[in-house]
């Protein structure tokens, strides 16, 4: 099952440099992250505490660079945060952040890593193609976080049933669990990067989600 994906013009013509990378993995094993991973995962955190010491979020590039994406599509970025800059916050206030099952663990890090928002679906769950569009103000679904989320105006992707995710707070329906067995992964990529370079960090984020979860993994780029 290969599916497809395309960026709304609307949401292309208020920004040019948009592209996102797509990951679909198929028969994965998601269960709790390798002990060993989790150190180094925690050592990462440690240091990006300490930088963040010494500067702010919003001068993280990756950070700044999402804020302009939200501001050219109308989106006030300090009220809906680009989802990987509610990761910094938490890291500069000095708070943990939970592990939750290898999947999202694994989100989390290269969110960090690499400055961006990343989403990651239970491909199940998923009905038909997606797009990546501006929502209306059908567009509404409980979120991750337990809230109710009206997505009007918002940067999302939606299937045929409606709004599942945004690089601001994922759905429930969704959602990764340790039952999900294919999953989608979307990489809301830097604009200022080139298409190689974008290729190296999609294929670096597959090759370690397929060597901890296992199964099989195909990636598009898209622009």
């Amino acid at each position: 099952m290969h599916q497809s994906i395309m960026i709304n013009n609307t949401v292309k013509e208020k920004c040019p440099s948009i592209h996102i990378g797509m990951i679909t993995y198929h028969d994965i094993a998601v269960s709790d992250l390798p002990q060993m991973i989790k150190g180094r995962f925690q050592l990462f955190y440690e240091e990006i505490m300490l930088a963040l010491e010494e500067k702010g979020v919003t001068d993280i590039d990756g950070v700044s660079e999402w804020r302009k994406i939200f501001k050219s599509l109308d989106i006030d970025p300090s009220r809906y945060r680009p989802s990987q800059e509610a990761l910094f916050r938490r890291l500069k206030k000095g708070q943990a952040l939970p592990s939750i099952h290898s999947a999202a663990d694994l989100n989390n890090f290269f969110s960090l890593k690499y400055e961006i928002p990343l989403g990651i679906y239970d491909l199940d769950h998923i009905n038909g193609d997606i797009q990546l569009t501006l929502g209306s103000e059908n567009d509404q679904y409980e979120g991750i976080n337990g809230r109710e989320m009206s997505m009007k105006g918002k940067l999302i992707t939606a299937d045929e049933s409606g709004a599942f995710g945004s690089p601001i707070v994922d759905s429930k329906r969704t959602m990764v669990t340790r039952d999900t067995v294919n999953a989608l992964q979307i990489v809301y990529l830097k604009p200022s990067i080139d298409n190689s370079t974008s290729t190296k960090i999609i294929t670096e984020i597959m090759n370690m989600f397929t060597h901890i979860h296992s199964g099989k993994a195909y990636y598009k780029i898209i622009n």
